[in-house]
Formats: C-alpha cells, structure tokens, sequence
C-alpha cells in the first residue's frame, strides 16, 4: 500500500500544480482582460522649457547654476551688448540729423505759406479795381449776354482754346508762306524782295546818320552824309519800283496775300495772348500759381523728411529691440535642470542654452495596447507607484489620448508587446510634496 502510494503521490503533486498554474493563468488573464484593472508603466517627465537667445554673442555672466530655483522674470544670462551700443549712437546721431532736417523742411513749408499768402493778397488787392471797372465795360454790340455773365474760369477756358487755334492759324500761314519761298517761280520775287530790305536798311541808317551831321553844325561833315542819304535814297526809289512791277504778276499778288495772312494770323495770336495774360490776375496770376507751386514743394520736402525722421527712429527702435534681447529672463517658474553655456563663450541664436523644468508639472507618459484603447477617457484617475517610494501610492489624471496609433516603443521587452500596436496616453501627475523627480520610473493602474 505504502509503495503504491509512493507511485501515486508524485502524479497526484503534477496534478496539483498543474492545477495551481492553470488557476492563475486565469486569474492573470481576467486582471489584464476586458474587464480587469489596465496598468502600464512609464517614466516621469517635467515640463521643460528651453532657453535659447534670439541673437548670437559673447556670453557676459551666466546668473543661475544647475539645479538653482529660478522665478518667473528673473535675469538668467546676459550677453556682450558693446557692438550694439555703439549702433544705437549712431542711430541716435541719424535720428537727430533726420530730425533736424524735418525742422528746417518745416520752417521752409511756412516760409513758402507765408509767401503764397503775400502774393495772393497782392494779387488780389491789384485786381479789385479791375474787377469794380468790369461792371461798366462797354463790350461788343454784337454779344447778347451781359459782361458778368460768364466766370472767369469759363472765359480762361476759352480764351486758352482761342490761343491755341491762334496758334495753329499762324503754322498754317507760315507753312504756306515757306511753301511759296521754296517754290522757283518765285525767284525772281525773293531776289528784288531782298533787294528792298536791304534798300530801306541802308536807307534808314543814312537817314540817322544825316540827322546826326545836321545836329553837329560841321557843314562839311553834313555835305558827305546828305550824298550818301540821296544815293540810299535813289536805290531805295528803284528797289521798291522794281518790286512794285513784279507784285503785279499772279505770282506776285499770291505772295502778297501770304505774307498779309502771315501777319494777320500774327496779330490773332498775339492778341489772344495779350486778352489771357489779362485773365490771369488776382488768384490765376502767375506770381500766385508760382507761390503755390513753391508751397508744393516745401510740402513734399516736409514729407520726405519726416519719413527720414520715422525711418531713423525704426532703425533705432530696432536696436532697442536687440539691446532687449541681450539678457535672457525666465519665462516661468522652474528649476535649471540643464547648463550648456559658461561666461566667455559665443551663444549661437537657437541654440540651446539652459533648460528649465518645472518640477510641478510632472507628467508619465504610458502606451496601452489597442484592444484596451476603448476603455480610456480623458480625466479619469490613476494610481502611480514608484520604486524609490515603496508603499506609497500616488494619483494623477488622463490629459491627452493619441487619435493614432504606433508600434509598442522599443523598451517594451517581449517579443508579443512589439508586435503590438498602442496608443500614448498621457498623464498628470499630483505630488504635493514634490517627491517625484524626472527619470523616476512609475507604474500606473488605470481605475
């Protein structure tokens, strides 16, 4: 009996922990199944801030120390500001000069004021009895309105266009007269033409000079220029003689009807001219549109120095600005968990100088498997447990779900976790005592 239970008992021990091992299999399965608690594990984070400077330079001091408490605003590091300061003088030398120079465009745009305001009044008063005589001008019979009854602006208008077709008028008579100059036949006409100019010319000049022997009382002298007077006198008689039998031809009586256009067309124009330049009186005078046009002028040249002023005074605000930047304040309350820089050295814009954590916002951050996904909410509460608190629970909450999902990261040891897609859920942790410290390795359960 003894011997047959000594064969019977190590069967019956197999059975027994087989039995054992199979009971918390099933155990394990319902903890980490649908409806069993999900844990996860995880390392603390801080939120980290980087301080980095927006310029590069030689680093002055560095104000903090590793593992130093820093306020909100404090000074951290400052920079080498010797080159900007100097820039900053020279903008303030330019600021200056621009300035100075839209006070003097200033005193000129009064001056240019002031002047158009004389002339204007001068103006004005010249052209006030001028005005009152208007009223009883006697104007032409043929016109039917009354002299007041057109503007000053209308009769400039027209008295303008009228000088331009005076103008035209008078190209047209010259073209026609040139063209009867160049023609041939009308060669034999020039030729006693000039011939007469150059008779009444010679005859005109002996006249003076007769004139001047008479006044003088030397007979003699008087005898010489009454000889020259009477053969100037004589070639005069033959020229126009001569020219008067050539201006009987056809040729003769057309050149004579376009020099007469000529002329006429001159007197219109010249006319035209003489009745505008009346029109322009009182504020259409020419001295005032010339005082106005100065105020023009001085007006533009105040503007032109004003923005030299306001571009001298950008240039200097944006030395201002980098000036700012030489020192690196703290942006929040921390920790300096990170030193890169030492005094002496360059900082380089972007680079990484200090990093501060702030140790009161620490988060976990935990990747659980996609058929548990489903079963995560935002806020819920967790418990998180650590190793260098052994008995101590600690509590936090969910703040952010990934909408995506990855492969288990690569600290995830089996060979199953791997294959296994997750999602990162992340978690803010509660530590009141500021116990917690970055680095810590942390398990979660998950309520």
């Amino acid at each position: 009996m003894k011997a047959k239970l000594r064969r019977i008992l190590p069967v019956i021990v197999v059975f027994v922990l087989a039995g054992t091992a199979l009971g918390w299999y099933f155990i394990a399965r319902t903890d980490s199944g649908v409806n069993g608690v999900i844990t996860a594990s995880g390392t603390v984070e801080a939120v980290t801030v980087i301080i980095s400077p927006e310029i590069s330079g030689r680093v002055m001091e560095v104000l903090v120390a590793q593992g130093e408490t820093v306020a909100a605003g404090q000074p951290l590091i400052t920079l080498d500001g010797t080159l900007l300061q100097a820039q900053r003088k020279l903008a303030e030398a330019g600021l200056a000069a621009a300035q100075s120079g839209w006070e003097t465009a200033g005193a000129a745009l009064e001056t240019a004021r002031l002047q158009y305001q004389q002339v204007l009044e001068t103006a004005r008063l010249a052209e006030s009895p001028a005005r009152s005589a208007a009223l009883g001008f006697t104007q032409p019979a043929d016109f039917d309105q009354p002299v007041w009854y057109f503007t000053k602006e209308e009769q400039l208008a027209a008295m303008e266009s009228e000088l331009d077709a005076a103008r035209k008028a008078l190209d047209d008579a010259l073209q026609k007269l040139d063209a009867l100059l160049k023609d041939p036949a009308y060669a034999g006409i020039l030729a006693a033409e000039k011939r007469l100019a150059l008779a009444r010319a010679a005859y005109l000049t002996a006249q003076d000079a007769l004139n001047q022997a008479k006044a003088s009382g030397d007979s003699e002298l008087k005898e010489a220029a009454q000889a020259t007077f009477d053969t100037a006198e004589s070639a005069l008689d033959d020229a126009q003689q001569a020219y008067a039998n050539l201006l009987t031809s056809d040729e003769g009586k057309e050149l004579l009807k376009a020099r007469a256009r000529v002329r006429s067309a001159e007197d219109r124009y010249h006319a035209a001219l003489d009745r505008l330049a009346r029109l322009h009186s009182g504020e259409d005078s020419y001295p005032v549109k010339l005082a106005a046009a100065a105020v023009r002028q001085a007006e533009a040249g105040a503007a032109q120095a004003q923005k030299a002023v306001d571009q001298a005074q950008a240039q200097l605000d944006a030395i201002d600005a980098q000036i700012g930047k030489l020192t690196l304040f703290a942006p929040s309350d921390g920790t300096v968990i990170e030193r890169n820089i030492q005094p002496g050295e360059i900082a380089i814009a972007g680079s990484t100088a200090l990093v501060i954590g702030q140790l009161g916002r620490l988060t976990i951050t935990v990747y659980i498997p996609e058929d548990r996904y489903g079963e995560i909410r935002l806020g819920q509460t967790v418990a998180i447990t650590v190793d260098s608190f052994p008995g101590q629970t600690f509590s936090g909450s969910v703040t952010r779900i990934a909408d995506r999902a990855q492969f288990t990261p690569r600290n995830v040891q089996t060979e199953e976790g791997r294959r296994t897609t997750v999602f990162a859920v992340e978690i803010s942790v509660r530590d009141p005592d500021s116990g917690l410290k970055p680095g810590m390795p942390a398990d979660v359960s998950f309520d």
